[in-house]
């Protein structure tokens, strides 16, 4: 079944090319959508038939993958009036891999149920340069008989699949993922600033500390971009903060104080307040330490 799969790709940004074009490269054909054409231009290129719609998409696939901004956005390509329900046939299956919310998630799943779609929300972690090197982590949540049937897609784009649980537990595990990050990036930049200031030398201090107990994801791959001034995104600043108010959201009704999450959540505002900080990449959080502490 695998090669001859039809796959719809919703989504052709920092992500979404890159893991597309791993799905081309094993033989998949595709059709693919981007509400700015012009972004699916190297998809195009590889052999993609680029679609109007996303229900044009769905009316050419057997299965639909969706990366795109906002939880809003995914309502839109999925459940909106041309959206990818409106033409994928009984037995076909969405893939969500937008960061986005647990409870639209299951509303997804519940509404596709009703129409004989599977649905999973499997949002990924690794960043662009994960999904260039088809290394991403891929947590999904929804049916194991769905999931069994595009494992083979997800193991073009990524290295850890997890399924983990039913639908909205990819979601949820996700935000798990940013939490960690959003307070390890405080922490990150705190100790750059701080050999800063002692007159380190950043590179040196990153590969002193990186291969030991302190070292993480963020230093090793982001470190040298801080000191190197290089803010250019992996993943924006913008979407990264809607991930830490679904967090805060999904943490609150659980009963949950995260001060940490919070934190990282103001600091990060912080950024966004800076001229064309949300388009920055989240190792931008440098800035707003930097402006504390009036540090030019």
């Amino acid at each position: 079944m695998s090669a001859k799969l039809r796959v719809g790709f919703i989504g052709a940004g920092i992500m979404g090319k890159s893991m597309c074009q791993h799905i081309m490269k094993a033989g998949y054909p595709v059709t693919t959508f981007s509400r700015t054409p012009a972004k699916c231009a190297p998809l195009i290129d590889l052999g993609a038939r680029l679609a109007a719609s996303p229900a044009e998409v769905a009316k050419h696939s057997d299965v639909v993958f969706t990366i795109v901004g906002y939880p809003s956005d995914v309502r839109q390509v999925i459940l909106g009036e041309n959206g990818v329900l409106l033409s994928l046939k009984e037995g076909g299956i969405i893939v969500d891999m937008t960061t986005s919310e647990p409870t639209l998630a299951k509303e997804i799943f519940s509404i596709a149920k009703d129409k004989g779609v599977s649905s999973i929300d499997a949002p990924v972690s690794g960043g662009d340069v994960g999904a260039r090197e088809g290394k991403l982590s891929i947590m999904a949540g929804g049916e194991s008989s769905a999931i069994a049937t595009v494992m083979p897609l997800f193991q073009t784009m990524g290295q850890n699949i997890r399924h983990m649980g039913g639908a909205g537990a990819g979601q949820h595990t996700k935000m798990v993922n940013q939490i960690l990050i959003a307070t390890n990036m405080i922490g990150m930049v705190e100790g750059l600033l701080y050999a800063h200031k002692a007159g380190l030398d950043l590179n040196e201090a990153i590969a002193a500390v990186g291969a030991g107990a302190a070292g993480s994801w963020s230093i090793n791959n982001l470190g040298p971009r801080i000191a190197r001034r290089d803010f250019n995104p992996g993943f924006m600043v913008e979407h990264f903060i809607k991930d830490l108010g679904i967090a805060l959201k999904e943490s609150q009704a659980m009963g949950l104080s995260l001060p940490g999450l919070a934190l990282a959540n103001q600091l990060y505002l912080a950024v966004m307040a800076q001229e064309n900080g949300g388009k920055l990449g989240t190792h931008a959080l440098m800035l707003a330490f930097e402006q504390l502490n009036n540090i030019k």
